[in-house]
């Protein structure tokens, strides 16, 4: 049987960490009202100073820290039961929300602002990144099964 769905809540951890360290700069820099650094796209700090940057006066990096927190513990429950289905079915359905809010992310910096983040664009893709991982290790115990009844075992 082949074992590398298994390693797929390591990758979703992983990925987690990544979006844990990418939202807490940007939420360290809206807590100090500190400029973020940009270094290859100029629209850092106009996207992160815009009206569309807070919900109900709260940071939305607050919120994406938020989500990259909880989806690290999900990734270190499925590390721990990695056949929970109800705990790979939370990852797949809390990813998916996640990429729902990058599209719209998306949306407003390229269209609604006209200036884009790199560590917002980062985010949108690291999102789309555990989307597909949760998707992957979703499916991969039901084709596992399927594919030892198919040969009988």
């Amino acid at each position: 049987m082949d074992q590398k769905p298994k390693l797929a809540p390591y990758y979703l951890l992983a990925v987690a960490l990544i979006g844990i360290a990418d939202s807490f700069y940007l939420a360290h820099a809206s807590y100090t009202g500190s400029s973020i650094s940009c270094a290859l796209l100029e629209g850092c700090n106009t996207v992160a100073r815009s009206s569309f940057s807070r919900i109900f006066g709260t940071p939305l990096s607050y919120f994406g820290l938020i989500y990259y927190l909880y989806m690290a513990g999900l990734a270190a429950f499925l590390a721990y039961d990695p056949d929970s289905r109800g705990q790979r079915l939370g990852a797949l359905v809390y990813a998916a929300i996640g990429v729902i809010f990058s599209i719209y992310s998306f949306y407003v910096q390229a269209f609604l602002i006209k200036a884009f983040c790199i560590y917002c664009l980062t985010s949108d893709v690291l999102t789309v990144i555990l989307l597909g991982l949760a998707y992957w290790h979703f499916r991969s115990p039901r084709a596992m099964r399927e594919g030892l009844q198919e040969r009988g075992q």
